[in-house]
């Protein structure tokens, strides 16, 4: 999938091979971002489509984790179509600014 479509500005972190598909991790100026993957043991890949789960940035280290706690969703979301993923991306990047450090993990 071309991020680029979405329109929306973000850092590549990481855009890789992963387990036979392809992960791409992408930072938001807000503190979060999002992992979208596609591959045969993702939610969906088997059938083509893709995989987003919301991250959560650390300011000092860069390092992100899973939140499972946000307004966009509490787990990972599967068998999405290229154009839930850009809308799915968009409330990603629209949510309100969070910065954590090292020493808050807190969802």
């Amino acid at each position: 999938m071309d991020l680029e479509r979405t329109g929306l500005r973000f850092k590549v972190i990481e855009d890789r091979p992963m387990n036979g598909g392809r992960q791409v991790v992408v930072q938001f100026g807000n503190g979060y971002g999002a992992s979208v993957v596609r591959g045969p043991y993702t939610y969906g890949g088997s059938d083509g489509l893709f995989e987003v789960a919301v991250l959560l940035f650390d300011v000092e280290t860069n390092d992100w984790h899973l939140p499972y706690a946000t307004p966009v969703t509490d787990d990972v979301l599967g068998h999405l179509t290229e154009d839930e993923v850009a809308r799915t991306l968009t409330e990603i990047h629209d949510l309100p600014h969070r910065a954590i450090t090292s020493g808050d993990r807190s969802s």
